[in-house]
């Protein structure tokens, strides 16, 4: 099955369905992986599909019975230089839901939700997730709810301070940008009792912390 391309439906999927194939589909499946066999996906749940001789349409065949890898997870991200690396990475791990951050320190304030998406979408396609995750319409910090969030807090790498343990039920992370939480942010996230997540002790780029944060709730 692994070898099997992979295609996400962005709708309700059901054997039996007839959809249109995209062009850039249809020739994927004929002209680059040269078969009519494929795996169609969406929203936890994916089917055995073919591909019509003319390449204008999909048939949904049987349900896999295969169940999702996506966990309750949602990414709080200021975003950064590196976002598509983000997005890409953060989605193979199988999140639930990314929430661009606008913190003081955000370098990049264009958030191209079409691009993003794109790149969710070939990430889940690529790593056998069945839902790709939502991508939600950037907030500013002072309009989270820091007091249901996990954060990772740089300070780690400076001092001896003793880690807090993660909550089991925790579902939500929050990785700032590339300059770090500013004074104000740290004060806001300590007094309403978010709970900080040690990183080490090397100051690590922002993508490569949002995967090890992911990964240290994730347990």
């Amino acid at each position: 099955m692994k070898n099997i391309p992979r295609i996400f439906i962005d709708q309700e999927i059901n054997s039996g369905d007839i959809f249109p194939a995209d062009k850039s589909v249809s020739h994927y499946l004929s002209h680059v992986m040269r078969t009519n066999k494929c795996i169609v996906f969406g929203f936890g749940r994916e089917f055995n599909a073919e591909l019509s001789a003319d390449g204008k349409t999909i048939k949904v065949g049987a349900n896999t019975g295969r169940a999702d890898v996506v966990s309750d997870i949602t990414l709080c991200f200021a975003p950064i230089k590196r976002v598509d690396d983000l997005i890409a990475m953060a989605t193979q791990m199988g999140i639930k839901k990314f929430v661009p951050v606008v913190t003081e320190r955000t370098v990049n304030h264009h958030v191209n939700w079409g691009r993003m998406r794109k790149i969710a979408i070939e990430s889940a396609e690529q790593s056998n997730c069945n839902s790709v995750p939502e991508i939600a319409t950037p907030i500013k910090f002072s309009d989270l709810d820091l007091s249901s969030l996990c954060f990772a807090d740089e300070r780690f790498a400076c001092d001896d301070k003793p880690e807090s343990k993660i909550p089991e039920t925790a579902n939500a992370i929050l990785i700032g940008p590339e300059g770090g939480f500013s004074d104000a942010e740290f004060a806001a996230l300590d007094a309403a009792g978010a709970v900080p997540v040690s990183l080490g002790k090397t100051i690590l780029r922002a993508e490569v912390a949002a995967v090890i944060a992911l990964e240290k709730i994730r347990k």
